[in-house]
């Protein structure tokens, strides 16, 4: 079958190429699904530059967020028939494949209103941004709270999650531009770090009041920085680090506040629990009824996987760039 190969990390040409090998065998309690589309995200450029946090073994097919038809089912698998059009989270990578091994627990059967272009496209960002506000955090109504990188796929999908939930959101971009579909989308103010000093205008705006929660996937100064607009025994969660890690002071903020810091990994979730659970069905409801929107910004082809990282790199894009493996994408 057809792959896209990432022999070893770092930038040199020729590391991210088409390859022929042989297609995956699923388990007892897997399923083998025939790839149409399958979304990009960061995890899959910090693997080409290795900086990724989580283990990874080179060579290696990349790719996460997959959506496209059953075609074997593992013994033990009992939810899933071949031919059912899914969606699944591939936590061993192989989504830039013709064919990827998912595990049916990590799966969910999709209706005949949602196209596989916006299944790939939604699974591993709105079930991120659900369980940073149901799982590891509780948002409640008359929450206000702080989305850094709010432009992004996560940041997006946060956005709709928080105001569904009667919060109040603010956040800041890096891009101008990116402020415009979550402005759309129901948020109330949202700063562009390279034009204002995000902390003063977010504190303008609160007038006094501080923020209960703040997501954030930059970590380094502008998480420090943050922690000055947070209420005492407010929360922080942390997904991701695009500007660095926490710096050596995080345990000193903490104790300023009584804050609580969290970092959250969607791997880490049990996905025969309940909590993965609903969060795939009540998230899948919201996309079929059009309550959650899916901001498809970009698809390519096979042959533009590099283009594609390089396209999320430049931090120009406000949604979800996606791979079309197959042609029949946008079924």
């Amino acid at each position: 079958m057809r792959a896209i190969l990432l022999e070893q990390p770092g930038e040199a040409p020729g590391v991210l190429r088409i390859a022929d090998i042989a297609p995956p065998v699923g388990g007892r309690g897997d399923i083998v699904v025939a790839v149409a589309c399958c979304g990009c995200n960061f995890a899959d450029t910090m693997m080409w530059r290795g900086t990724y946090p989580h283990p990874a073994r080179y060579p290696l097919v990349p790719g996460y967020e997959i959506a496209g038809t059953v075609i074997a089912i593992g013994a033990a698998v009992q939810d899933f028939s071949v031919g059912d059009r899914v969606a699944g989270y591939a936590e061993a990578g192989g989504g830039f494949a013709e064919f990827c091994v998912v595990p049916a627990a990590a799966a969910i059967r999709l209706p005949d209103s949602v196209h596989l272009e916006t299944a790939a496209a939604f699974l591993i960002q709105a079930q991120t941004a659900w369980h940073l506000l149901h799982t590891v955090s509780t948002i409640r109504p008359g929450d206000v709270v702080l989305i850094h990188a709010i432009g992004g796929g996560v940041g997006l999908y946060l956005t709709q999650l928080a105001i569904q939930a009667g919060a109040a959101v603010v956040g800041t971009v890096g891009t101008p531009g990116k402020q415009m579909r979550a402005l759309e989308y129901g948020a109330s103010l949202v700063v562009n770090r390279g034009e204002a000093d995000f902390v003063g205008e977010i504190r303008s705006f609160l007038d006094g009041r501080y923020l209960d929660k703040i997501y954030d996937s930059t970590g380094a100064t502008i998480l420090d920085r943050s922690f000055s607009l947070l209420r005492p025994l407010g929360q922080i969660v942390s997904y991701g680090e695009a500007e660095g890690r926490p710096l050596d002071n995080l345990w000193a903020r903490l104790v300023e506040k009584s804050g609580t810091f969290s970092r959250f990994h969607l791997g880490h979730l049990d996905f025969t629990g309940q909590a993965w659970r609903d969060g795939l069905s009540l998230t899948l409801a919201a996309v079929a009824d059009g309550t959650l929107r899916v901001p498809v910004e970009r698809i390519f082809s096979f042959e533009q996987a590099q283009q594609m990282y390089e396209c999320l790199e430049s931090r120009m894009v406000s949604g979800k760039l996606l791979l079309a493996v197959n042609p029949n994408c946008n079924q």
